[in-house]
């Protein structure tokens, strides 16, 4: 078999200290602190001011119709989630 592509994984012993982190903390998610600190690292490395990290597509798009305040007809593909469509609906 050729591996095409193969899963990164850590050290098992830094994998547990990040979960054991995470399980002590009760708070992995929603602006906790492996969120914060994967922001950070991504500014850091990316040369940004800004980040933020959202748990699916559909906020970046409701985020950015939002900021960009897009009014009138906005043309999508047809060759996409039900997300999209929704986040331009909603402006409305």
């Amino acid at each position: 078999m050729i591996t095409v592509t193969k899963t990164f994984l850590p050290p098992i012993e830094e994998y547990i200290a990040i979960m054991c982190s995470a399980w002590d903390n009760q708070w992995i998610t929603n602006r906790g602190a492996l969120v914060l600190e994967l922001e950070e690292k991504l500014k850091r490395y990316l040369s940004l001011e800004n980040i933020i990290i959202t748990n699916n597509g559909t906020i970046p798009l409701q985020i950015a119709i939002k900021v960009l305040q897009l009014k009138g007809e906005i043309i999508t593909t047809p060759f996409s989630y039900v997300a999209t469509v929704s986040s331009c609906l909603l402006r409305k």
